[in-house]
């Protein structure tokens, strides 16, 4: 199959059966190792851009066809979706090659009546896509041209007022950029450029890390020396940030409480030089066991897996850590860039059901942390209830309090103890991370 057509069928799958749109890429590409990189990158960027935008897109369908989306058969809006999205937002496709492999797709899979259908409603959003006509109402415009439902704008809206909520959906339709964690145990940043650079990646330097690159040009990464090596994994600066709040020192006692894919735990042991304890812990068996893989390639010597619950209590741990991480489950409306699915999937009930969750976990493992020891609470979304609402409650019924956060970026609130990263700040994922200190 051509990549179009690839890109339909996952399109397709991800939408049909409300599958991760990471995972169904991941089978894709094992399962057809003949993909070259570019139609890779192609695919990846056909099925991820019109999943952020779909909403947005569907509107422009509705807006020029006499058919409405919700009318037409699955293959045929797909191959529809996709091609608005090559008109609308890559410049360098044609729009001659975009609506003539539309028409071939559809004649292909006997769709010979509605290829007509299709050329017709493609040529006419191409000769009128700079003059699409949005809704009027500020909310229905945002919700519209960003593809939220409308009320996750509602509720950003009652948080950061109209302008920031503005910024933060237009950050989260570009795509992401690679970021890694230089591995300080095994080699020094320059270094690691100078190898990646060689190896045909662009590098550039991260923009709140010290230890942070971002790359381009990667094709497959895992298939990188460096990356063989053990010289980096892949952590979003937002990420390292709260791992650099948490400030783990050598020979300390550090439990992640939710670590799994381990990136937080990963970025420990470099500053602790591999010297200490990080107890690591997830509830996925699974999870543990790519971890474990991860730890041996980049060489990490004190990090002990273990398989356990983050909201239940296990006795035989109080009070054995210096620190702990609580990177809490939640509905990821920070991290839309790289899991677009999430939002069309997740709802206010949702949020709701993953506050109760997180305070489970608070409740569950704040005793593993000593007196006078340090908690870092995060998720990578965007919603009071699920941040600042838990930590308030948390620091009110368990003995702890907020202690003040010096980033070097004068973030609002940090003197409060917690901060949040809009995605619009550095291009980074959307992230709350909150530091608290144990009272009694």
């Amino acid at each position: 199959m051509k990549a179009r057509e690839i890109a339909v069928y996952a399109l397709i799958d991800i939408l049909e059966q409300q599958l991760y749109n990471n995972l169904t890429l991941k089978k894709i590409f094992n399962e057809n190792k003949n993909i070259t990189v570019e139609d890779r990158a192609f695919i990846t960027e056909l099925v991820n851009g019109t999943l952020r935008n779909i909403i947005y897109i569907d509107y422009i369908i509705n807006s020029f066809s006499k058919t409405k989306t919700n009318k037409m058969k699955p293959l045929i809006l797909n191959i529809i979706r996709i091609s608005v999205y090559q008109i609308m937002f890559m410049e360098k496709v044609p729009v001659s090659a975009v609506c003539n492999e539309a028409v071939n797709f559809a004649k292909k899979k006997k769709f010979n009546g509605l290829s007509g259908f299709v050329n017709g409603v493609l040529r006419n959003i191409a000769r009128n896509k700079d003059n699409i006509i949005l809704p009027e109402d500020k909310i229905d415009f945002l919700a519209t041209k960003y593809s939220y439902n409308k009320w996750v704008i509602e509720k950003w809206i009652s948080q950061f007022g109209y302008e920031k909520t503005e910024e933060i959906c237009k950050a989260n339709i570009l795509a992401p950029k690679v970021c890694i964690c230089v591995n300080t145990n095994k080699i020094d940043k320059n270094t690691l450029k100078d190898m990646l650079t060689k190896e045909g990646m662009v590098v550039e330097d991260g923009l709140i890390s010290k230890n942070s690159l971002y790359l381009t040009k990667t094709k497959n990464i895992a298939d990188s020396n460096a990356f063989k090596k053990g010289y980096f994994h892949i952590m979003d600066e937002s990420s390292m940030l709260l791992v650099e709040t948490l400030a783990p020192c050598e020979n300390e006692t550090i439990i992640d409480i939710c670590s799994a894919p381990g990136g937080k735990s990963f970025y420990c042991s470099y500053l602790m030089k591999n010297k200490g304890q990080i107890i690591s812990r997830d509830i996925h068996s699974h999870k543990i066991e790519l971890m474990q893989d991860t730890i041996k390639r980049l060489g990490i010597e004190n990090i002990k897996l273990e398989l356990k619950d983050g909201a239940m209590f296990y006795k035989e741990d109080e009070e054995i850590a210096d620190r702990i991480i609580i990177d809490a489950p939640c509905s990821g409306f920070g991290i839309v860039k790289k899991k677009p699915d999430i939002k069309y999937t997740k709802t206010k009930e949702d949020i709701k059901e993953l506050s109760n969750i997180q305070k489970e976990i608070l409740k569950a493992s704040y005793k593993y942390v000593k007196k006078g020891g340090t908690l870092v609470y995060s998720t990578c979304t965007l919603f009071d209830e699920e941040n600042i609402e838990n930590i308030n409650w948390f620091c009110k019924n368990y003995g702890f309090k907020l202690v003040s956060i010096n980033t070097g970026f004068n973030i609002e609130n940090e003197e409060k103890g917690y901060i949040t990263i809009l995605p619009n700040m550095f291009n980074t994922d959307g992230f709350f991370i909150a530091k608290l200190e144990r009272l009694i």
